[in-house]
């Protein structure tokens, strides 16, 4: 079994949170369910990461597994610099997916930010956008 069966379990979001591995100080994870195993390329994970107000990365991050996230509430800023500067802001509501081997940030928040992910390893690779449709001329 990949994650077990919980039924709408009470989450304590004052406690349990820790530093994810590469990340800094100011950046923490509460695992809800499931483990990751990078040694073996097995396992899911659904976590929420939260960052503190005014906290940023300085490179971008890549992994072997799938990453699905959504910005429960605050603000991220996705490319900045790293000294924290430029790149695109979002709000909550919205979500990304990420496929193995994409590179995605650095990340900062201005006012603080709260993720819930979603990370899996799966044997298939994403599938590329269909192109537009282009009209023939006749």
């Amino acid at each position: 079994m990949l994650k077990p069966h919980l039924e709408f379990v009470s989450l304590d979001l004052n406690e349990g949170w820790s530093i994810p591995p590469g990340y800094p100080e100011g950046i923490e994870e509460k695992v809800l369910c499931g483990a990751l195993s990078p040694e073996t390329g097995t396992g899911c994970r659904t976590r929420l990461l939260r960052f503190a107000a005014g906290i940023y990365t300085t490179a971008p991050f890549v992994h072997e597994y799938w990453e699905e996230v959504y910005l429960v509430h605050g603000d991220l800023t996705v490319g900045n610099d790293h000294l924290g500067q430029g790149g695109t802001s979002f709000g909550p509501d919205t979500y990304a997916c990420r496929p193995p081997g994409a590179f995605h940030g650095p990340f900062k928040s201005e006012g603080g930010c709260m993720l819930l992910e979603i990370h899996y390893y799966a044997k298939e690779r994403a599938v590329a956008a269909a192109p537009a449709p282009t009209t023939v001329a006749e």
